[in-house]
């Protein structure tokens, strides 16, 4: 079996995120710019542009990602107004207009940056196609955006992220408005820009090909801030219930400001994996994406593409033993079935003669410490023993879990080990055993199967 290195995105979102944000720190960590533009150029919308370009953030050399709209595009529900209203909003506009060439338009998410130094700066036009939407206060719903996203020509990975992300808004919204996902309308992320912003963020993770993404926990802000709707909570109640369902761990900070918007919980929703950092590893590659707002801290979010350095684990286990006669078969099979239940990590017996020649069998059982008085309470009372040895071993032992993975025949299940950083894939026999039941197909070609498109969704 192949062994392939295990590889993983890091957030660290100790300032927040946005989708601007996202974007830039993955492009910055290595997606590609050219093929971004590419697939963007495919959206079905009209009247906007993007930039991408360098800009200073405390002194700190980052990416800057913006999508700049024309005029008649610019609309009055996207992040801006919902959370300061009409009146900033336009204020925000105006000023972006004036300093187009700096990619400094105030969209989606923080704010203007206060050192913006574009040493590099990619203004792709305007998009003129036969489907595209006109003017920006068209409120979308579910099924709009989703047909926006269908119809581009932008990747297949990447239209599966960008849709798991605009459902993972629909259902937050619904629970808010208390309405279904069918009936709710987006405002501020169905409006162009944040359309775009979502539709890149996909498109560079699907071309950075690592679908191991780690985001331990999001760092909010505090207070209120006005909207279109009067004055809300922070978090807003879309961000709220993202984390809520998802259980994505919330740090709030002294800072009076939204840092989590929307559009950057529900990207972290749908593409984390995981929330915990492996013990060791090496950064193979960082991204820096610049907000734009800093609030009295500097508004950067940071990733990086990681390489997990595992070593097996030094662990301690017990192993209880015991040689029990008068005892068939059938009864030691029902005893290691109820061993297993109770909570052994393995379980064997041997047959072997004793004194006197008689028959018997050895039954081994390796358990935690913890679990031993439920062993022998069902060795004593299921078998005829009237004695179990103890002996405490340390092992070594590699880092292992359980995955679901999707795969063409359906959901399986497989073992992850990791190797010295290197992953190794196991089918599970019970998922790979009830797949070639209901396929009606050999058992083998089921697990090999398995093992290939596995080891290609997560070893990536």
């Amino acid at each position: 079996m192949d062994k392939m290195k295990r590889r993983s995105i890091y957030f660290e979102c100790y300032n927040g995120v946005s989708g601007d944000m996202t974007v830039a720190a993955l492009l910055d960590m290595g997606a590609d710019e050219k093929e971004l533009t590419r697939q963007l150029a495919t959206l079905p919308l009209d009247g906007f542009a993007v930039e991408i370009s360098r800009v200073k953030k405390s002194g700190l050399d980052c990416c800057d990602f913006n999508v700049v709209l024309e005029k008649e595009y610019h609309n009055h529900d996207h992040d801006i107004v919902y959370l300061y209203g009409h009146k900033e909003s336009k204020a925000e506009h105006e000023h972006s207009h004036s300093i187009h060439s700096h990619g400094e338009q105030g969209h989606d998410h923080h704010d203007h940056h206060e050192h913006s130094h574009s040493h590099h700066e990619h203004s792709h036009g305007h998009h003129e196609h036969p489907h595209g939407h006109h003017a920006g206060h068209i409120h979308r719903t579910l099924g709009d955006v989703t047909e926006i996203i269908t119809q581009s020509g932008i990747s297949d990975g990447a239209k599966k992220i960008a849709s798991d992300i605009f459902r993972v808004l629909a259902e937050a919204e619904a629970k808010a408005h208390g309405a279904s996902i069918e009936e709710v309308h987006f405002h501020e992320v169905g409006a162009v820009d944040s359309i775009v912003d979502i539709a890149a963020a996909a498109i560079c993770f699907d071309n950075l090909g690592i679908s191991q993404v780690i985001v331990p926990e999001l760092y909010e802000g505090r207070g209120t801030v006005r909207c279109a709707h009067g004055i809300l909570p922070i978090p807003v109640p879309a961000v709220m219930h993202i984390t809520a369902t998802h259980g994505i761990a919330m740090h709030t900070t002294n800072t009076e400001a939204e840092l989590v918007t929307p559009t950057g919980a529900a990207i972290v929703a749908a593409v984390r994996t995981s929330d915990k950092l492996p013990e060791k590893y090496t950064i193979l590659a960082t991204g820096m994406g610049a907000g734009k707002r800093d609030y009295g801290r500097t508004s950067v979010l940071r990733t990086m593409i990681i390489e997990e350095c595992g070593a097996p684990l030094k662990d301690y286990i017990y192993k209880l033993e015991s040689n029990i006669d008068d005892c068939t078969g059938e009864a030691m099979g029902y005893v290691m079935e109820k061993l297993f239940a109770a909570g052994a990590r393995d379980v064997n017996y041997m047959p072997l003669f004793m004194k006197k020649n008689r028959p018997a069998y050895q039954i081994n059982i390796i358990c935690r410490e913890e679990d031993i008085p439920a062993m022998e309470e069902i060795l004593f009372k299921e078998t005829t023993t009237i004695g179990v040895r103890r002996i405490m071993a340390e092992r070594t032992v590699l880092k292992r879990e359980i995955r679901k993975v999707d795969t063409t025949l359906g959901e399986a299940q497989v073992k992850v080990c990791d190797v010295y950083g290197e992953m190794r894939v196991y089918p599970e026999y019970e998922s790979v055993a009830a797949i070639a039941a209901e396929k009606k197909l050999a058992y083998r070609d089921v697990w090999e199967r398995v093992l290939r498109e596995a080891e290609t969704a997560l070893c990536r």
